[in-house]
């Protein structure tokens, strides 16, 4: 399957002033940018840095970025899932997971998540996957934005809806070991039936098991 990355961007003017939202950028491009200092919720600045450099440079590897001036203050990371997981055993080449997104604590609750996802979406190539994420609460800022369980929930999913993505069911026990973790998902418009039914067997994986 050919990965084709179409560039788009949008200028996001916020109250603490304006950041363009662009992407999929490339892995040199990520290299001439600093990372902020803030972007820590997933490993130390350096580190993630690195990581996504190396994420855009995979075929199927999409990085969309917010940037205030050359400094990267927000993300959300396309790619395949990760090989113990269980949306990697249909080997389905045109699912991709949405792995993370952050967006630095000065930025928050100005639109910069929903509008990555809505960036990440201009892009016609979507088109051509099933795209999802899981969302466990353990992975929240919880103490951070001083919400509950469930009002982090219901922003999760707001954010999510605004890149087109719905909740869908699943028996992966991760997911199903807490009500507040769910799995959300975006079918392209070319997406087969056969692709479909194998996502949906993916999705029931322990239907048949007594």
């Amino acid at each position: 399957m050919e990965h084709k990355k179409i560039y788009n961007a949008k200028e996001l003017r916020t109250t603490e002033g304006s950041i363009v939202i662009e992407g999929p950028i490339s892995s040199s491009q990520l290299a001439s940018l600093e990372f902020h200092e803030h972007l820590v919720a997933f490993r130390p600045p350096e580190q993630q840095h690195k990581a996504l450099i190396e994420i855009a440079a995979l075929p199927e590897g999409r990085i969309i970025i917010a940037r205030e001036h050359n400094t990267v203050v927000g993300y959300v990371t396309y790619l395949y899932p990760d090989p113990l997981e269980r949306w990697s055993q249909g080997n389905m080449e045109n699912l991709i997971e949405l792995g993370a997104i952050e967006v630095i604590p000065r930025f928050r609750g100005a639109s910069v998540g929903k509008n990555l996802l809505r960036v990440s979406m201009m892009d016609d190539a979507v088109e051509d996957y099933i795209i999802i994420t899981t969302e466990y609460y353990w992975h929240w800022d919880l103490k951070g934005t001083g919400l509950n369980v469930w009002e982090y929930r219901k922003v999760m999913e707001k954010m999510m809806n605004a890149g087109s993505l719905e909740y869908f069911a699943t028996d992966d026990p991760e997911i199903s070991s807490h009500p507040a973790n769910c799995l959300m998902a975006r079918i392209g418009s070319r997406i087969t039936p056969e692709s479909i039914q194998k996502f949906d067997q993916l999705r029931f994986m322990n239907r048949f098991m007594y």
